[in-house]
């Protein structure tokens, strides 16, 4: 199939590309990396008026890291992340799932903003920037303001992005020593959507696990932090009797739903086995 008719325009400027929006009137997509909205558009699932292509805003591309925060332009490619070494050094744990992001030619062109804004419930990295207590920046007509992850995801592709704003940039404050991360997700074949998915942040003292976050995907509408079942941690020893108690408070925790590729008591299932790994993986 083809897309409907639409408007293109490819602004030079950010305040260009806002003023694009705010005229579209809920009617214009933001063209990034363009790796989930071209299918989209090719299948007529999304009709818009007008498509705003910000790949010359060179200011939203690129890695940095300055006063204790590393931050990650919105066009920064995934493969750029991947292959980064102040991705390596200072946040692992997002080193650790781009892997696992579809596959490399998606990975060349596909965006870290992109990803973010799209918030599918299966994705990576929304879970990696709520475990590590990010910040997404968004600019509007109004000016720029901050909204922690743990806000900025609403429901099923829903985020706290209004018609006329744009995603930016993500900040992630630099781990502090003795912080370890672990990542984990079971897929049917290595690049496909994960089934279920865990990212996990701690500070690890030995055994000892403390502020533990536990964020979840694939089983919500969002990213799900499991704050019942950290507390169990909190503390603690990680042995098989605190993992087996972390495991049931899951159940307070998650409300895993059914689809096509898994049924809502594999998914309980598959995250219990995947709290297991990471718990052993922190403290190894």
């Amino acid at each position: 199939m083809k897309p409907s008719p639409f408007d293109y325009a490819k602004p030079s400027s950010l305040d260009e590309a806002l003023g694009l929006l705010d005229t579209g009137g809920g009617n214009a997509v933001v063209l990034a990396g363009g790796q989930s909205l071209m299918p989209t558009l090719n299948m007529r699932l999304s009709s818009p008026s007008l498509l705003v292509d910000i790949n010359d805003l060179q200011e939203l591309e690129g890695i940095n890291v300055a006063g204790g925060i590393l931050r990650i332009g919105a066009l920064t490619r995934h493969q750029f992340v991947e292959r980064s070494t102040d991705i390596a050094r200072h946040t692992p744990l997002i080193a650790m799932a781009m892997p696992h992001i579809a596959h490399p030619a998606i990975r060349n062109r596909g965006t870290f903003g992109g990803s973010v804004a799209l918030a599918d419930p299966a994705a990576e990295l929304p879970a990696c920037l709520l475990a590590l207590g990010a910040e997404i920046e968004i600019a509007g007509a109004n000016g720029r303001r901050k909204v922690p992850a743990g806000e900025f995801f609403k429901d099923l592709y829903q985020t706290d992005l209004a018609d006329d704003e744009l995603l930016t940039a993500v900040e992630i404050p630099l781990p502090v020593e003795g912080y370890q991360s672990a990542f984990e997700e079971l897929a049917r074949r290595h690049g496909d959507y994960a089934m279920t998915g865990l990212a996990a942040h701690a500070k690890v003292d030995g055994k000892n696990v403390s502020d533990l976050r536990l964020a979840f995907f694939a089983v919500s509408g969002t990213p799900v932090l499991a704050s019942n079942a950290a507390a169990m941690a909190d503390g603690k020893d990680v042995n098989d009797e605190t993992i087996a108690a972390i495991q049931e408070s899951l159940e307070i925790d998650l409300e895993p739903f059914d689809d096509l590729n898994c049924s809502a008591k594999t998914r309980m299932l598959y995250a219990r086995e995947l709290t297991g790994r990471v718990l052993r993986t922190l403290v190894a």
